[in-house]
This record gives C-alpha cells, structure tokens and sequence, in this order.
C-alpha cells in the first residue's frame, strides 16, 4: 500500500531524514516511535504528500506521488489518504455530520450520498447520537471519533495518523487506540500511526523506531 523509498529531507543546514525506506502493506496497522526530533512527524508529511522530499519517492496504492501536479496531487490526496492529527482541527461552525462530509463535498460527492455515509461512519464510531452537535459541544473523545470519520469518508487507501490520543485523557485514549484496531479489522484499513504512547505502539502490528532521521 505504501512504499516509500530513500527519503531525504533538510530545512536549511538541519538535516532531518537520512534516507528512510518505509513499506507498509494493506490492512496493516504500523507505528512509528522515536524522541522528539527523530523525524517522525517530517516522515509523515512526506508520505502524505503535505511536503515534498529533497530526494526519494513515495509511493501510494501504486501511484507515484511525486510525478503528480499540484492539481492532481491534490485531488489524490483528497480521495486516498486520510489524515488524523493531534488536534482534531474540526471546524468550529460546522456540525458533526457537515465537519465529516467535508472531504465528500471536495470530492463532489453529492449531498445526500454523503451525508448517509457519514451518518454510517458516524453510528460505527459510537457518535451518531452528537451528529448535530457543534466541536465546542463534544468531549474531546467525541471530537477525535469525528475526525477519524472524516478521515473515513472518502475510503481512503491509507490514515496516516500524528499522535491521535495525545491531546486525550487515559480513557479515551484507550477507546481511540481499540477503535483503529476495529476499523484494521473490520474494513482492512491501513494506517500508519506516530505515537509516544507505548499503549498504542503496543497493539500495532509492526512497530517501527526512528532515531536521528533514520530508522533503527
């Protein structure tokens, strides 16, 4: 599902990567660990297309993304990776329902088809019941269960996830982490999770140790 080959990155004189290989298969569930500063995070921009390499390729369900336009990389990016940040970035005026069709809309999925799979990712995740309700409105645990359905909609072929629980409490958490291996499970969704939480490190089926912009 995801190849990602050589990758080098540097801002300025700080070199961050140092050609990193990463390869992850299907329906399979991989964290990535290391101290502040490792490259985790650049890593992951990378492969989500949300930063370019100085060198290397990456490459998603079969398309290599660094042949793509800014149009088109966009598009793909839009349709086959979803994304799951530390901050649940919802947008604050928008309800549960209208925060997860987002990506559907872009998509130009017409309204009604996006809104009955919503409201199906929405009752999967245990939140159907707040899909009227504003950010502001949910708990945080509630939040996050949002953006993971938002992450969903579009069926993407990879969630690439930055520290998804580490703005949550030990309880929701937990909920989270047992929530990606029943979306792993139940719809053979492929992700690839930065974490500090050993918890969830844990319970993937590949952990992967990153160290001075190389893996260990």
């Amino acid at each position: 599902m995801l190849h990602a080959k050589g990758i080098y990155k540097s801002y300025g004189t700080l070199s961050i990567l140092k050609g990193v290989d990463l390869h992850v298969a299907k329906g399979e569930l991989v964290s990535i660990m290391g101290a502040s500063g490792a490259g985790k995070s650049t890593l992951l921009h990378i492969v989500g297309s949300l930063d370019k390499p100085d060198r290397g390729t990456v490459s998603i369900n079969g398309t290599d993304v660094g042949t793509l336009t800014t149009k088109q990389l966009s598009a793909f990016r839009n349709t086959h990776i979803g994304f799951v940040f530390q901050f649940h970035h919802l947008l604050p005026e928008f309800t549960a329902l209208e925060n997860t069709c987002i990506p559907a809309f872009i998509n130009k999925v017409n309204k009604k088809d996006a809104e009955n799979k919503a409201l199906k990712l929405l009752e999967l995740l245990g939140v159907s019941h707040r899909k009227d309700h504003k950010p502001d409105e949910l708990s945080g645990g509630e939040q996050q269960r949002v953006a993971v359905a938002r992450a969903l909609i579009n069926n993407p072929s990879i969630i690439l996830a930055d520290e998804p629980s580490g703005n949550l409490d030990s309880e929701n958490a937990a909920a989270l982490h047992q929530l990606f291996i029943e979306l792993r499970d139940r719809l053979n969704q492929t992700f690839v999770v930065v974490t500090h939480n050993e918890e969830l490190a844990n319970i993937a089926d590949r952990v992967i140790h990153m160290k001075d912009g190389v893996i260990e």
